[in-house]
């Protein structure tokens, strides 16, 4: 049976950290760590999310505002706001919530954002330190993913880590800190043949497909530490993309869904977005 890497409470843990530097950072500079969450539309999925992150903020002492726009708005009205934001000096985070409407051009908005505010990673200077393996804001799931290890004391270190997926979210950029952690990195995608071959071979295996219980403990290598990044919803249950029953008998890791990796990512929003601050502040 599997140790059970417990994002749920290392997230709780992290939180407290969070809200105890937020609260010596608010007196020291007089001023409240900011994050603007920007909304496009009517995404169910999104508003839960936004609402989520919401809480996290107001619960670790961080100022939240959350901007709301119609599906229907401009690309030159989010284009000004994003801007006005960038030179808002009361505002340390900046945050477009995705997906946004198809008549927005997704990359040019988001490498919009100001380097310094962009508490989720993905504007081209974060991601081109990241990739060149320097001080960058890291995307939050990612980042959540080598906390876990961290807590756990696995060390990437000469292992071989297989990424079933290539997202900018997700994939790429945990490509990138695995390979700094001196790991040997191969990413699997939708047009990989013989996956399964591919998996076995991993010591560290991520899956984040976005395909439920994709992955059996027929992918997997015997003790190896299993990560799952899926959030899907299969007969009203949230589900990740490992088969969790199958799986958990032959790693010697595994993050469960729901309480895994998720937790995580919002924990490292919060403290991206205090990154995002000492910098500002401190300059």
């Amino acid at each position: 049976m599997a140790t059970i890497l417990d994002g749920k409470a290392l997230a709780l843990k992290l939180r407290e950290n969070i809200k105890a530097d937020t609260k010596k950072l608010t007196e020291e500079f007089n001023k409240q760590p900011h994050l603007v969450v920007i909304l496009v539309g009517e995404n169910p999925a999104s508003q839960s999310y936004v609402r989520s992150k919401e809480r996290a903020c107001i619960k670790a002492g961080i100022k939240s505002t959350v901007i709301i726009k119609e599906s229907t708005v401009l690309e030159s009205e989010l284009i000004d706001l994003i801007l006005s934001l960038n030179n808002d000096d009361t505002v340390h985070g900046i945050l477009l919530q995705l997906p946004i409407p198809k008549h927005i051009d997704e990359d040019k908005v988001l490498n919009l954002i100001t380097p310094l505010k962009d508490v989720d990673g993905f504007c081209n200077e974060n991601v081109a330190r990241l990739n060149k393996g320097q001080s960058a804001l890291v995307p939050c799931t990612p980042l959540g993913i080598t906390k876990i290890l961290e807590e756990y004391n696995i060390d990437p270190t000469g292992k071989h880590c297989v990424i079933i997926g290539r997202s900018q979210i997700v994939g790429k950029p945990m490509a990138s800190l695995m390979l700094k952690r001196n790991s040997t990195i191969t990413i699997c995608h939708s047009k990989t043949k013989n996956i399964r071959e591919m998996t076995k071979q991993a010591d560290i295996l991520i899956v984040a497909i976005g395909r439920a219980n994709m992955v059996d403990s027929t992918y997997i290598k015997p003790g190896a530490v299993v990560i799952d990044v899926g959030i899907n919803r299969v007969d009203g249950k949230l589900t990740g993309d490992v088969d969790f029953e199958s799986a958990k008998d032959i790693a010697a890791y595994i993050t469960p869904v729901p309480g895994g990796v998720g937790p995580m990512t919002i924990a490292c929003l919060l403290d991206n977005t205090l990154t995002c601050f000492k910098k500002i502040e401190r300059n």
